[in-house]
């Protein structure tokens, strides 16, 4: 039996391949659809274009595109051609790009053609064979070439343990590492997400995510693919657009701060998501504030899940009533098929609500980094689990709460302070939006504890009287020793706070 994910997608393709399969929304002019034979045509084309270059066996494809629907068509004719995709962030710079291209060694790379010029430059210095352009107006040299393909195609046969896609992690502490995806990875955690969250053929899904990303390129597109399912294509997210398609969807899938902008809009109301059957949260921490004001603005409970680039999913709060709550601050249970372990420091499992390490196994979980083998040693333990870095601890009815994590632990005189315990606090503090716990170096501490927050729209804070009252709620060793007010925090293309650099910005806070 082939194995290849392309193979799967391809047999949840409904009987009737002229109806749609992806809309969309912000097509200018007459709606620009794409059926389901479209998708078929596309990808064999762009398939049989890989095979005519003779690239080697595993060969990597590199895409350095923005969002749109052939960008996805690409990805998918790479799994079908049997070779490996490289999805990479199109706001990299020439720096990163070369990066990249270096450690990963594509074969192919194909970018926007604004950026031809030094995009191919880069890659033909590193020894990629070719380059093509690809442009969100359906112009460029890869559907040049293609459009002389044959669009009929055999599936490449693969086993489940070939490698189908390389994720660089998002460097928010240090070099990025390439992740391994295999063919059985992504399409167990696929199947596993289309039975837990109930995904029908009449679903409808607002995919308004980057597709270089675990959430928007795997989670999102393979959950409508693998259900027959409909989806409504934002190239970019527009909140009032969004809340608008609401009425002709049924899924949406978003990062927190998405979920943020479109509490601004005054269209949110339960009548505007009167059709919705389910939206989720991931990618980044979900602030219960957010949560609880999505219930009362929307009438719906956002599931928020957990995942990372080197597991896909982990764990997902129930969809059904009859699973269980949706419980906002945490992840909720492991997947099935999925095991989860909390271990102390000593290498112990850990009480029921206690905070320690948590570790992963089962089919999802990826194979490796990419040439770093001493790496990926040492990620594993000695009996085959993989060390997430995440901090978090479970509660009796095996709901998971992340805590922070393990790098940005802060061990301050001695004593384990977890960021996400203080950001907890500080968040439920009068005109506090958001905050960012980071330690720094202190001569007598080792390292300090220090606090970045943004004010809630018209409101000012006052840092010391911010931490006279934490003096109040919790331990000494806890307290912020200073607090800094910024207007925004800074983040990765996902959502994530880059504690790394406001760790380089208060370096030097404590001399």
């Amino acid at each position: 039996m082939n194995a290849n994910l392309f193979a799967a997608l391809r047999d949840a393709f409904p009987a009737d391949l002229d109806a749609t399969a992806i809309e969309c929304a912000d097509a200018l002019g007459q709606p620009l659809c794409y059926s389901w034979r479209d998708l078929e045509r596309g990808t064999a084309m762009l398939a049989n274009l890989l095979l005519s270059l003779d690239l080697p066996a595993g060969s990597r494809v590199a895409a350095h595109t923005e969002k749109s629907v052939e960008a996805l068509m690409l990805y998918l004719a790479v799994l079908r051609a049997g070779y490996v995709y490289l999805p990479l962030n199109p706001a990299y710079q020439a720096a990163e790009l070369d990066y990249f291209i270096k450690d990963a060694e594509p074969a192919m790379l194909v970018c926007a053609g604004a950026n031809f010029g030094w995009a191919s430059k880069l890659a033909f210095l590193a020894g990629t064979q070719y380059v093509f352009t690809l442009n969100e107006d359906r112009s460029g040299s890869l559907l040049e070439r293609a459009a002389h393909m044959s669009d009929e195609h055999d599936i490449a046969e693969r086993n489940a343990d070939d490698l189908a896609a390389i994720l660089y992690t998002s460097g928010t502490t240090g070099r990025s590492k390439g992740a391994m995806l295999s063919h059985g990875n992504l399409l167990s955690n696929a199947r596993t997400l289309k039975d837990l969250w109930g995904w029908r053929a009449d679903d409808v899904l607002i995919h308004a995510l980057p597709i270089f990303h675990v959430h928007g390129l795997f989670v999102a597109s393979h959950g409508a693919l693998l259900a027959g399912a409909k989806m409504i294509w934002f190239a970019k997210f527009e909140p009032r657009e969004v809340i608008r398609r609401f009425a002709d969807a049924t899924v949406f899938m978003g990062v927190p701060t998405l979920y943020v902008r479109m509490l601004n809009e005054a269209g949110l109301t339960p009548a505007a998501c009167a059709h919705m059957r389910l939206f989720i949260s991931g990618s980044a921490p979900l602030l219960l504030d957010t949560f609880t004001d999505w219930q009362q603005r929307s009438g719906h409970i956002i599931l928020e899940r957990y995942g990372m680039s080197e597991t896909l999913m982990l764990t997902s709060n129930p969809c059904r009533a009859l699973d269980g709550d949706r419980v906002g601050g945490t992840v909720g249970p492991a997947l099935p098929g999925v095991e989860l372990r909390i271990n102390n420091e000593a290498g112990r499992p850990c009480a029921v609500d206690e905070i320690g390490a948590i570790e992963v196994r089962g089919p999802n979980v990826f194979g490796g980094y990419w040439r770093m083998v001493e790496k990926t040693k040492q990620e594993f333990t000695e009996d085959g689990w993989f060390k997430t870095g995440d901090v978090g601890k479970r509660d009796a009815n095996g709901y998971v709460t992340i805590v922070g994590r393990s790098k940005d632990l802060i061990i301050s005189g001695g004593f384990n302070v977890y960021p996400a315990e203080i950001e907890g606090f500080l968040n439920e503090l009068e005109g506090v939006a958001e905050s960012a716990v980071i330690g720094v170096p202190h001569a007598d501490f080792g390292e300090a504890v220090v606090a970045v927050l943004v004010a809630k729209p018209g409101c000012s804070l006052d840092g010391a009287a911010l931490i006279a009252t934490l003096k109040r709620q919790i331990a000494g060793f806890k307290v912020p020793k200073q607090i800094f007010i910024v207007d925004e925090l800074p983040r990765n293309a996902m959502g994530k706070v880059q504690k790394n650099q406001l760790r380089e910005q208060h370096a030097g806070l404590f001399p």
